[in-house]
């Protein structure tokens, strides 16, 4: 695949984890399509979450940076499968959760973009 494709999807990821980060849910907006949605496990039950909805619960949080809470994200791996198709593997934290997130990207005719989020959260004390 071009190396554009692989840059322009490690922008995203970048974007990504500097938005959870920094809890700015415009940056994360701007890495997702407006129809992703992101999904969990609790207790045996998929949880399914628009990412509009997701994105309030951002807005009504303190960034994990203000907190000062240290940061901690990996890109674990990255595959892309096609010329639009990709996905990729990362851990972040916003202490006492941490995360492995598994992003599913499409190329969009506004570039590469995470279509779906399925994640898991550790709790650490």
């Amino acid at each position: 695949m071009p190396a554009s494709d692989i840059a322009a999807i490690e922008a995203v990821l970048h974007t990504y984890l500097d938005g959870l980060h920094e809890g700015d849910a415009d940056k994360l907006a701007s890495a997702f399509h407006p129809c992703a949605h992101l999904y969990s496990d609790k207790e045996g039950v998929v949880q399914d979450l628009p990412r509009d909805t997701w994105l309030e619960w951002v807005r009504g949080r303190g960034s994990p940076k203000a907190m000062g809470l240290a940061r901690d994200d990996r890109v674990l791996m990255l595959d892309q499968s096609g010329p639009e198709t990709a996905l990729a593997k990362v851990a972040c934290q916003v202490p006492p959760r941490y995360f492995t997130d598994y992003l599913v990207f499409l190329k969009t005719e506004q570039g590469w973009k995470i279509v779906s989020k399925v994640f898991r959260t550790d709790v650490r004390e």
